[in-house]
């Protein structure tokens, strides 16, 4: 699937919700199926900056497209990178330096989000491109 059409997926799996409680309980329950990052990439540098919880992302590129794996040491918030990860990663570094990430707004995170982890999910996504512009260098070596 292409980012576009995990977005919009996304956009209609919050719709079914009436209500916010529903929405991050839907969260949680996906911050259960991420990825874990392995323990020996659970280092500083996979740390990211600016979250109110401790949020590990860690990159590998297959086959031109990075995978992504993580974790975090609340449920929320894992629950918030499973989300985005569910988007991003198995996709090319060019497609996700692309992307927009409107999606977020559109399903109404960000303003439900206290402005510690709005913080947080910025600096994912600012860490996420990171990753696809330095993978997308490698490949255009």
């Amino acid at each position: 699937m292409t980012i576009k059409e995990i977005q919009e997926e996304i956009i209609d799996e919050f719709d079914v919700f009436d209500d916010w409680m529903e929405r991050y309980e839907y969260m949680i329950d996906l911050g259960k199926s991420v990825e874990i990052i392995d323990v020996a990439n659970k280092i500083e540098e996979n740390l990211i900056k600016g979250c109110q919880s401790k949020v590990w992302i860690h990159a590998d590129l297959n086959d031109d497209k990075i995978h992504f794996t993580a974790d975090s040491d609340a449920i929320l918030t894992k629950g918030i990178v499973a989300l985005v990860l569910r988007v991003f990663s198995d996709q090319k570094p060019a497609d996700i330096l692309e992307a927009d990430t409107e999606f977020i707004n559109e399903i109404g995170l960000k303003e439900h989000l206290s402005p510690t982890r709005a913080n947080g999910l910025v600096s994912m996504l600012k860490q996420i491109k990171l990753y696809a512009l330095a993978y997308q260098s490698k490949l255009t070596e």
